[in-house]
Parts: structure tokens; sequence; C-alpha cells
């Protein structure tokens, strides 16, 4: 075995003991719950735009897209858009990295609401300017209209690698519904990453505010998802969370076989 190898090994083995190390996870689950409610995610950027991620989690999606190199990656929830300029930002590094496999890679962002000052500073950032790589969709991420456009752009654009985030609204049957209509667009051997998961490992009515909470979240959305028709084709690759242990996305790192 190589020394590069020897150090992925050493890497597989260090996370898969992750697993029963008791005292880890529950200090990873003591500073979830506690960084929830200082909001901790709502503290970082992406290239000048709030991203409201745990680093973490993005470091992952990095690595999810460099592993699956999609040229469409579809989200859910655009918010202030500072994950819409990660993802671009990653499919722009694709692109520098790949020259040879170059492909027209895009980022599609769907919200229901796009606040005019936050759709402004996207439509005035670099990426968004100069490399043309993000459009923006403002609708109900279910609606049957909706769907029809995204099915009606992934055709058009003839994308064959596509990649789904979803982080809008994180009620049960919200999730549920993005999932069974968001699934037919993610390609084999690509990912359905549903994001906000953990509500269903906060204590009962942590989310006061909101319309989620313990027993109607993303989680249990995927739960009930993955046992549809269109759910057998994902599984659950929870050796990602188990890697990350400080997540929002447990469970919820959805690969297609």
């Amino acid at each position: 075995m190589n020394p590069i190898e020897t150090f992925q090994q050493e890497c597989k083995d260090r996370i898969a003991s992750y697993k029963n190390n008791k005292y880890f996870k529950s200090l990873a689950a003591k500073f979830l719950q506690q960084s929830v409610s200082e909001k901790y995610s709502y503290n970082f950027t992406w290239l000048g735009r709030p991203i409201i991620q745990y680093p973490t989690d993005i470091v992952a999606m990095q690595e999810i897209i460099f592993e699956t190199k999609p040229d469409l990656i579809i989200e859910t929830g655009i918010a202030h858009g500072g994950s819409l300029i990660f993802s671009a930002s990653m499919l722009a590094l694709l692109n520098l990295c790949f020259p040879n496999e170059k492909a027209k890679r895009h980022v599609l962002g769907i919200d229901i609401e796009i606040r005019p000052h936050n759709k402004n500073a996207i439509m005035q950032h670099p990426l968004y300017k100069n490399l043309e790589m993000i459009t923006m969709l403002q609708g109900s991420s279910i609606s049957e209209l909706t769907i029809a456009q995204v099915k009606d752009f992934v055709i058009t654009g003839g994308y064959k690698k596509v990649l789904v985030c979803l982080d809008s609204m994180h009620t049960h049957e919200h999730v549920l519904e993005e999932l069974k209509g968001y699934s037919q667009f993610v390609s084999n051997d690509s990912y359905l990453v549903v994001f906000d998961t953990l509500i269903e490992n906060m204590p009962k009515n942590y989310y006061p505010d909101r319309p989620w909470d313990v027993g109607n979240n993303p989680m249990t959305a995927v739960k009930e998802f993955l046992q549809t028709e269109e759910g057998k084709a994902f599984e659950i690759k929870q050796e990602i969370f188990e890697k990350l242990q400080i997540s929002v996305a447990e469970n919820g790192f959805l690969y297609k076989k």
C-alpha cells in the first residue's frame, strides 16, 4: 500500500470508529443543539454573501461536488444567495480543473420570495455578472408550475449530471413534496441533499416561531420518502455525517444508485 492509500485507509478507519464513540458524538450533539439557539450558522459568508451553513457542511458539499462533477446544481431556498455563489464557484473550479470535460455548468436557485435587496446583491456579484452561471426562479418549489419550469430548464439545457439541494420550508409535507418532485432530476451517481434534518434531534418546541418541530421536519420526510417508489433509487450515505459529526444533515445525504 502506497503512502496515499495508507493515509486514505487511516481516514476511513478513523471515521468508522466515530460511530461507536459515544462521548465524541454526545459532544457534537450538544454543540449542535446550543449552536442552533446561538444562530451560529448565520455568521459565515462565501465570497462576500451570507451562506447560513455550518462550515463542516460547506466542506462536505465541496467534496460531493468534486466527486460527482455535476453540470447543474438545483437548490431550493435562496435567502441571501451565499449557497448559490458557493455552488457557482465550485462549478467554476471544476471548469478550471477539468478543461477537457468543460461543460456549460450552471446553478438554478428557486425560492418562493427572492427579496429585492438579495436579488440585486446576487446579480451584482462577479460570479453572476462575469460567468453567467446562476439563474434564479421565483415561485413555490413544490408548485406544479415551478417543477414544470425546472424540468424544461433541465431538458433545454441538456444537463446530464444533476445534483439537488433542498433547503427551503422545513415542514414534513413540504420537504416530502420536494423530494418527490425533485428526485426525478437527480442523475445516477449523484446526490439529493436534504438540509436541516437535525430538527428531529432537537428538544420539542425548540422552534416556537416556526411551523416545524420534532415529528414534522426534513428527517421525517426523508424516512417516508425512502419508502416510496421514487425513494427506492436512493440510499443514505451516513458515512458523510459520521465524518462531519457537526452537520445539520444527518440522514440527509441521499445518494442515487
